[in-house]
């Protein structure tokens, strides 16, 4: 195998095992991976702080930290905080969320667009007692949002986007964005490595079953070209029927939005998202065998 540049890795810091997630992010680091973004589960800002003090050198974010979660002023003075201590290797990576998150959180929320901008407003009039801000990433799906971080951010960030559409996402940006090299483009990717492909796209699945059945990704992969599959799996919901949910998301749009099978497969895959315009790839790995520590094993192994 030639020399390949490693992806970014999606890591999150679960009860228990906050210490053990530390060192392999370290581990991450040392192997020369691109970076480490951090959803919002068990604490994905705070697992930055700690990555801030806990690493060197490999750059890192939230992917991504939930606008409604706290107010914009408090979380200007936890970014800047973050960005002055990690010596600007921070990306904030700032998003609307979804239903289901929004209503355990009791928040009515309004238009995304404009709870986003109004945000990003709030968030910089915070920073003039707060001290300098990382670069913002927006989280996207559909082209508005995405037009949106090419004005008011410094990225945008996908999460189970279709490889297929990207370059057609990717025109939304103004033309300044879209020809600038520090401009983030990252995708969060489902990956599952195992020559059994079967059994890897299963876990796929598994992994995708909760985002199929939520509008704004469904509204999405029809955008993306899938909506005989989206149409077919909100009949399943409204029959009932939500068992029938995995045959109905098929290998062609499976293997669009994911990536698994073989190491070269997986290999070549991230080398596909690259070439679709992506430049940091944020694998979110899960295995056939273990949970989340022997995924991240098989990562590391994926390039050894």
């Amino acid at each position: 195998m030639g020399v390949t540049a490693k992806p970014a890795v999606s890591l999150a810091a679960a009860a228990g095992r906050r210490r053990a997630t530390i060192e392999i992010a370290q581990r991450f680091e040392k192997e020369g991976f691109a970076g480490i973004y951090c959803p919002s589960f068990g604490d994905g800002l705070g697992l930055c702080e700690a990555l801030a003090l806990e690493t060197r050198e490999i750059r890192f974010g939230t992917s991504i930290a939930n606008i409604y979660a706290r107010h914009p002023h408090d979380f200007a003075h936890t970014a800047a905080f973050i960005h002055e201590v990690s010596g600007g290797r921070f990306r904030f990576g700032i998003g609307v969320s979804h239903g289901p998150t929004l209503a355990r959180l009791k928040v009515s929320a309004g238009t995304p667009l404009e709870d986003m901008r109004r945000f990003v407003t709030e968030l910089q009039a915070g920073a003039k007692l707060a001290g300098p801000l990382p670069p913002l990433v927006l989280a996207t799906l559909r082209q508005k949002m995405v037009a949106l971080a090419g004005e008011i951010g410094q990225g945008a960030v996908w999460a189970n986007a279709a490889r297929s559409h990207m370059a057609a996402s990717l025109s939304h940006l103004p033309a300044a964005a879209r020809s600038n090299p520090d401009f983030f483009v990252g995708d969060m990717v489902p990956t599952c490595v195992d020559a059994d492909r079967a059994a890897a796209a299963a876990v796929n699945r598994r992994t995708l079953t909760g985002y199929v059945k939520l509008p704004n990704y469904q509204n999405y992969w029809i955008e993306a070209g899938y909506e005989e599959e989206m149409q077919a799996i909100r009949k399943a919901i409204a029959a009932g029927e939500e068992e029938r949910i995995p045959s109905l998301m098929s290998d062609r749009w499976l293997s669009d939005v994911t990536l698994y099978g073989s190491a070269t497969e997986v290999r070549d895959g991230i080398e596909a998202w690259r070439a679709a315009g992506v430049n940091t790839p944020i694998v979110v790995p899960s295995s056939t065998k273990g949970g989340q520590m022997v995924a991240l094993q098989e990562l590391i192994e994926l390039y050894r």
